[in-house]
């Protein structure tokens, strides 16, 4: 901790937005580690238990299991068993209507995080020249024989471009990786709303 401090106080003010894009961008990461969980979208022993009954066609029951649940499955499903008996345009329409407004939930925040990885090395190189110009006007008041001065003012001015990269990095895996499970989950998603459209909407006519 006590390091941590004297890191922050060496490089000057800069370190402090610095430090709440850290404390954001963990707030943000766990935030979406909570939110993208298979459990919370498509949680297995729903879905099996909901499969069970479509192919029964206990359409009732079925409703009544999916109410009783706040993933986004269960909303698709209510959906789906609301519209059973409707045309395909139709049923296909307003799935996908709802399928956007799912998928926009699942990479919500997400670019809050982009948003952190992005402006933390430029904070880092603001700090840098910021300390730069310091230490050169130190010189300049001194004279210019004292390189040790020099060379001290531009190791701490460097401190924030390090502190800036060392926030930006894992923001930017993180939010990489976060953004690929949303998008495997979003596919996962959109074949529920096929199958739920094949079991449940009219039959098209032909001729």
């Amino acid at each position: 901790m006590d390091l941590l401090i004297d890191l922050i106080n060496r490089g000057g003010w800069v370190m402090y937005p610095i430090l709440l894009c850290s404390l954001a961008g963990l707030g943000l990461v766990l935030e979406r580690l909570w939110a993208l969980r298979r459990g919370r979208v498509l949680p297995r022993p729903f879905l099996n238990s909901v499969n069970s009954l479509l192919e029964a066609r206990q359409y009732d029951q079925a409703a009544f299991l999916s109410q009783s649940d706040d993933c986004a499955a269960a909303r698709l499903i209510q959906l789906a068993l609301k519209l059973a008996g409707r045309r395909r345009a139709v049923f296909k329409e307003t799935m996908e209507e709802a399928g956007r407004r799912e998928a926009s939930a699942l990479t919500g925040h997400l670019g809050a995080l982009h948003l952190v990885a992005s402006i933390s090395p430029l904070l880092g190189l603001l700090g840098t020249v910021s300390g730069m110009i310091s230490a050169f006007n130190s010189i300049a008041a001194q004279g210019g024989g004292n390189q040790g001065l020099l060379a001290g003012g531009i190791s701490e001015a460097l401190l924030t471009t390090a502190a800036g990269l060392c926030v930006a990095i894992p923001a930017l895996v993180l939010h990489r990786a976060l953004l690929s499970r949303a998008e495997s989950l979003t596919g996962e998603l959109e074949d529920l709303s096929s199958d739920l459209m094949e079991a449940l909407a009219a039959p098209e006519r032909v001729g």
